[in-house]
């Protein structure tokens, strides 16, 4: 398995070494973006990772939502887009057909990237209703690395946050995440 982390603007530098990936929470909403974003990309590429951007997704206003994602992650062959979908600072979540929605909209405006939903185990279990993940689940269980409690294919494992965020990927080698990433 291959070993990446996920980054926000909490973490204002990363070392790369030994790691394979590396996904850079983006935007929220339709009003902020990563400060530390263009700095966190350029540290991920300088380290020869695959490079992901995340959204951390709101209800409502979805087009509006992936329209401003799409404008502010970089545009590059092979970077992954993820929405997070999961509960907000003031309680609420998108439902599932938004989340749905959100990841159509962000496929049809970036074509030529993969674009992946991250969730935790619950909502997975308990909130989605329909299983769809776009090009590839990225599953958050706080177990042993690349073994989820789920039953459904994962790409991406996030298995713990202790020190900072740690995943995994279902891939043999790196140039088979590339490829895959290469649609």
């Amino acid at each position: 398995m291959l070993r990446g982390i996920d980054v926000s603007s909490y973490q204002s530098t990363f070392d790369t070494d030994g790691l394979s990936f590396v996904f850079i929470k983006a935007t929220e909403g339709r009003s902020y973006v990563n400060p530390r974003l263009a700095h966190q990309t350029k540290l991920a590429r300088d380290g020869g990772c695959v490079v992901g951007f995340y959204h951390f997704l709101w209800p409502g206003n979805l087009t509006a939502q992936a329209e401003y994602f799409v404008s502010k992650a970089p545009e590059k062959a092979g970077d992954l887009l993820a929405v997070d979908w999961e509960t907000t600072g003031d309680g609420t979540h998108a439902s599932n057909a938004e989340k749905d929605r959100f990841i159509r909209e962000v496929k049809r405006l970036r074509p030529d990237n993969r674009c992946l939903l991250y969730c935790n185990r619950d909502s997975w279990l308990h909130r989605d209703a329909t299983s769809y993940a776009g090009d590839g689940l990225w599953i958050a269980d706080y177990v042993t690395a690349g073994k989820p409690r789920i039953k459904a294919k994962w790409t991406f494992h996030q298995y713990t946050d202790h020190p900072h965020d740690k995943d995994v990927a279902a891939f043999d080698s790196e140039s088979a995440l590339r490829a895959w990433a290469t649609p």
